[in-house]
């Protein structure tokens, strides 16, 4: 679990005595902010106290994280500066927090990022890092894996070292999401609850905060008797929650399903896992109707057609990435997984979107 957490209005503010005592004598801090931010200093990097080596880095966050992309920032870290940074944190949406836990991992441990992609492969324990959520819904602040994509697959860096150690929850931060990417993040946070709640792996502890997440989701985006600034600080919290729940049991379908389209067409994975879960009413008829309500509801478009000009090829890399995330499979569907679904149901499924 993650250690440390502050939450409030302006917490972020606090930023600098948060961290000080982790500094370790001239080694930096390496601030990884997504470059949404790189023209409007006075929101987040003003605010940063720097001392005299820290530095802070733009990233940019238009495709989701690379394995390659961790190899090179931790690459050229390591070329800048004589000591291993002090500690690395990052500000963003879920796509910064993977990327700063993949360097932080990275920066004590040898080889690729790419190396590391799977469950407890991690050896060494990674430099102090620090996640600040300025989008809510992904759970990346809270959960053990960091979402990377490889040369071969898409998959997370699943290990206990990849949780962060400090976590500053400041809704002030989410206050300017467009509502669409509000809509689709937070969905993120819906389906990880329903998938979480559906599956095999569920126990009291997941189940626990499942069902607050859902509850507050439901609250959100069904009820329209919230004022802005209690909608953000509710849906940080029911982020918090269902990332909890999936760090105690395990997503499923929906999940599997949108990490082959990420890889093949590179599509988003807050919008993606929408696109996905719109057709699954088959594994999730409760959720998936309630889904549909909700994007009624905020007037939401689902881009259609997004796999209408895709070849066999790719339809084959699509349902092999997807089939290869065995444990979302088996909490979704059971030990004889493999007896309910294969390749052709899958690609019917992507036919469709």
């Amino acid at each position: 679990m993650v250690p440390k957490v502050v939450f409030g209005k302006g917490s972020f503010n606090q930023i600098g005595e948060i961290i000080a005592c982790e500094r370790k004598g001239v080694a930096p801090f390496i601030y990884l902010i997504d470059s949404v931010f790189e023209n409007d200093t006075s929101f987040i990097e003003d605010r940063i106290p720097l001392s005299t080596a820290d530095e802070i880095v733009y990233v940019s966050t238009a495709e989701e994280p690379k394995t390659s992309q961790v190899d090179e920032i931790v690459s050229k870290l390591k070329k800048d500066y004589q000591y291993i940074p002090s500690g690395i944190i990052g500000i963003g949406g879920g796509s910064m927090l993977d990327l700063s836990k993949a360097v932080a991992i990275m920066l004590t441990n040898t080889g690729s990022a790419a190396d590391y992609q799977g469950w407890d492969l991690v050896k060494n324990k990674a430099v102090f890092h620090v996640g600040i959520p300025t989008i809510s819904g992904t759970g990346a602040e809270v959960s053990r894996t960091t979402v990377l994509t490889g040369p071969e697959r898409k998959l997370g860096i699943n290990s206990d070292f990849t949780p962060f150690d400090q976590v500053i929850l400041d809704p002030e931060l989410i206050k300017d999401v467009p509502k669409d990417q509000w809509f689709y993040t937070g969905m993120d946070c819906y389906i990880h609850c329903v998938e979480s709640l559906d599956g095999t792996y569920l126990n009291a502890f997941s189940q626990s905060y499942g069902e607050k997440a859902l509850d507050l989701c439901k609250e959100i985006f069904l009820e329209n008797d919230l004022s802005k600034s209690e909608a953000d600080a509710k849906l940080m919290m029911a982020s918090w929650h269902g990332g909890m729940s999936i760090a105690y049991s395990q997503v499923g379908v929906a999940h599997a399903m949108s990490y082959g389209l990420a890889y093949v067409l590179g599509t988003k994975h807050g919008i993606g896992n929408c696109i996905v879960f719109d057709k699954l009413g088959k594994y999730y008829p409760e959720g998936v109707a309630v889904f549909k309500k909700m994007k009624e509801y905020h007037g939401i478009n689902l881009p259609e057609g997004i796999c209408a000009d895709v070849t066999e090829e790719q339809l084959n890399i699509m349902t092999n990435v997807a089939l290869g995330l065995e444990p979302l499979w088996e909490n979704a569907l059971g030990a004889d997984w493999k007896t309910k679904v294969n390749a052709d149901v899958l690609k019917e499924i992507y036919r469709s979107l």
